[in-house]
Formats: C-alpha cells, sequence, structure tokens
C-alpha cells in the first residue's frame, strides 16, 4: 500500500485548518535553512509539536551511500517507511552540477531481460514524497559535503520502476519540484518502458507538465524487440509509431523533444540489419532523437557491443540527420550506472 503524503497527513491531523498551513508545510521542507519541525517557526507552536510527533521531516531513511572511484557519481540505499530499499543516484554532469537518477517504484514489473532491476518484481509505486524526497536527500548530501559542487540541475526518471505505470504519483512528484526548486520544465526527463495507456493519457492531459520524454525502443524489429522487454507486445512497434507521430504534432517542439532510447547488446539489436530498422522506424515518426546507451553489465547472458559497432550505428544516423548521441557510463563501479539498480531487500 502506497502511504500517505505529508500534505495528506497533516489534513487528517488537522481538518480545520486553512489550505495556507499545508502551504506551509511544503515551503518549509524546500527550506534548505531548516534541519526539522522545531525549526518551522512559521507553523503555530501546538500544531508543530503534532507535526513534529506524527509526520516525519523526511520520507526515506539512508542506509549507505557509495562512491564511484572517479568520485562523479554517487549511489545510495534509501529505506522507505516499511522496510523496502530504494536506490537513488547523483552523477556529475557537463555543467559541474549534478542530475539526479530518481526511483519511481519499489522494484519493477517490466521484466526487462537486460535490466537487474527487473529481476526483483515489484513490490510497490513510491508516493509523490517518496520521489520528491530523494531530490531533497540530495540536496542535503551535497551541503553536508561543501567541497561539492552544490546545484542539482537535471532530474531522470531511470531508476527502479516504470514510471508510466506510478502515473498520478510521479506528476505530483514533477509538479512539486516545478513549483518548490529552480528545476525547470526541460530539465526534467521521464524515461518510459512504452506503456501505451498511460502515454495515451498523457497525450488529453493538461495538466501533465511538459517535461522531456524518452522511450524505451530497443529495438526496431519486433521479434528482437519482444524478447528484450517482453511487457509491450507485438503491436508495440505500430502503436508507438502513431502515438510519436501524434505526440509530435500535439507537444513536440524544440524544447520538448522525444527521444527514443536504445541499449546496446551484442549480436542482439547492433547488427547491419537492425540499424537500418532503427533508422526507417525513426524517419517514420518524424524528428526524434535517439540515445545509445551501452550496455551495463547485469546478471544477463548479454554484452556490450563492441566501440565499432557503436560507432557504425552513430555514423548512419547522423549521415540520415538523425539527432543521436551516446549516453556516458557513469557509476558502474559501484552498480550504479543504467540497469543496474537492484537491492535486496527489494528482491522480497
Amino acid at each position: 500500500m502506497t502511504p500517505s503524503t505529508r500534505a495528506e497527513q497533516f489534513a487528517s491531523l488537522f481538518p480545520t485548518e486553512k489550505p495556507f498551513r499545508a502551504k506551509q508545510l511544503e515551503d518549509a521542507v524546500f527550506n534548505v535553512a531548516y534541519g526539522g519541525w522545531k525549526d518551522v517557526t512559521v507553523l503555530p507552536a501546538p500544531i508543530r509539536a503534532v507535526v513534529a510527533d506524527k509526520i516525519p521531516w523526511i520520507s526515506l531513511d539512508c542506509k549507505k551511500v557509495m562512491e564511484s572511484k572517479k568520485k562523479d557519481t554517487y549511489k545510495a540505499a534509501l529505506c522507505t517507511f516499511d522496510g523496502h530499499l530504494i536506490e537513488s543516484v547523483l552523477m556529475e554532469n557537463a555543467r559541474d552540477q549534478w542530475t539526479i537518477c530518481v526511483s519511481s517504484q519499489i522494484g519493477c514489473a517490466m521484466k526487462c531481460t537486460f535490466c537487474a532491476t527487473g529481476k526483483m518484481g515489484l513490490s510497490r509505486n513510491l508516493s509523490e514524497d517518496e520521489i520528491v524526497d530523494q531530490y531533497r536527500f540530495w540536496v542535503k548530501f551535497l551541503r553536508e559535503h561543501p567541497a561539492l559542487p552544490q546545484r542539482i540541475s537535471n532530474v531522470v526518471f531511470m531508476g527502479m520502476g516504470e514510471p508510466m505505470a506510478n502515473y498520478e504519483n510521479v506528476k505530483s512528484a514533477i509538479k512539486t519540484w516545478l513549483e518548490y526548486t529552480d528545476l525547470g520544465e526541460t530539465k526534467i526527463t521521464v524515461s518510459t518502458v512504452g506503456l501505451m495507456a498511460p502515454l495515451e493519457k498523457l497525450l488529453a492531459d493538461t495538466t501533465w507538465p511538459h517535461v522531456r520524454l524518452a522511450v524505451s525502443l530497443h529495438s526496431a524489429d519486433k521479434d528482437v524487440r519482444g524478447e528484450i522487454v517482453p511487457s509491450g507486445g507485438t503491436e508495440f512497434l505500430n502503436k508507438l509509431q502513431d502515438w510519436g507521430r501524434r505526440y509530435l504534432e500535439i507537444l513536440g517542439n524544440r524544447s520538448h523533444h522525444l527521444t527514443f532510447e536504445y541499449v546496446l547488446l551484442s549480436g542482439h539489436n547492433d547488427r547491419d540489419a537492425d540499424i537500418e530498422k532503427l533508422l526507417r522506424f525513426v524517419q517514420s515518426v518524424g524528428r526524434v532523437r535517439v540515445n545509445l546507451i551501452p550496455y551495463n553489465f547485469t546478471d544477463s547472458p548479454f554484452r556490450r557491443s563492441e566501440p565499432v559497432r557503436i560507432q557504425k550505428m552513430v555514423d548512419r544516423l547522423e549521415s540520415a540527420d538523425i539527432p543521436v548521441t551516446v549516453r556516458k557510463t557513469m557509476g558502474d563501479d559501484i552498480a550504479g550506472a543504467c540497469g543496474q539498480l537492484i537491492t535486496e531487500i527489494g528482491r522480497k
């Protein structure tokens, strides 16, 4: 069962209080000068005493932080109120600032064959606060390490779980960040395996924030894609093609582009025929980007594509004027890279 948010707990404790009190509550948790409810003197003392006793200051308890050898990536094991662990990652970016990779669920039900998280299964969705507080945890971590750059400039939903399977809590968390932090819409990316029902909902949802979307394609061959990502179904590529065209018509622009993610698996989806199918599929959708992801080792039979194969794919896509990037591998020495997040408690 997904836990109640701070706002819901406050409303239950103080049903007759004015809405501005709940707003003061959320203002307080994003105020870096405060270390707990005792510091929030804007709240009357009687309310503050009850809140301090009944509502946790932060919904996640840190159990461990790991640092990569290059000191450019940190991974935290964070414990929820019901004893589950999730992982969240802090990564240095090209602007000498930080990107955080947040989780949206405890485990994942998508069963992508190259992904460690998929082997955990799904325990439950994270609440809005549990998503939001991953950002708050890393803000506190950076303040406790003043020698590190202090600004978090980007957030990516590429941690544990499928964000579109936790649609409402993910949307609420994003809106909270947009209201209480200096993050802008184009600095937040939601990565999805491509659940079509919520993606269709998104197109008609006028309250969905205009953040960037990245859809995990991984192959433009329906049989190969079905082997890699079993959750998609046999008609996934046709549905994604149609949806992608409509997304670009309704929401797409230079700032809010659509990205297809493609993990590179040697001998599976990096052959010449795979490259040509990818190129044709992308061109059939429209002006989208491709993010190539070198496979990070997990307990699976796959191997990372050779550099020469990766470069051949880059060259072929660029020759067709398709914007393409190759994701930099970070944190693989602490199992913090793409597809590697898994926890022992989370396996239960």
